[in-house]
């Protein structure tokens, strides 16, 4: 089980880091919501609970809530800029189908 950041999501989450001038890493996780069932949650952590998974890659933390592992195992997060807007892209190898809104997807 893995999840990966690209060199551009790493340097992303390190300034904001360093912008808020706390934090540990970044959380990545799931949550029921959308018509195609599922959308992504990200978020700033400044702690680390007993039961969260963490993976380390390019020197940034990716915290994993244990019960959103299984449906995000193996996606890579990446940064990505297209015209004016800029955002998280989750390349995630388990998604069956998203919804034409692209706010939520199904595994």
């Amino acid at each position: 089980m893995f999840i990966s950041l690209t060199e551009a999501a790493a340097r992303h989450v390190n300034r904001y880091i360093a912008r808020r001038g706390k934090g540990v890493g970044v959380r990545l996780g799931v949550k029921t919501t959308g018509c195609s069932g599922l959308a992504y949650k990200l978020e700033y952590v400044d702690e680390v609970a007993p039961e969260d998974v963490v993976f380390e890659d390019h020197g940034v933390k990716v915290i994993i809530d244990p019960k959103s592992l299984a449906y995000i195992d193996g996606t890579q997060l990446d940064f990505v800029r297209e015209g004016l807007n800029e955002g998280f892209r989750f390349n995630n190898p388990n998604e069956r189908d998203r919804c034409g809104c692209g706010e939520s997807f199904r595994v």
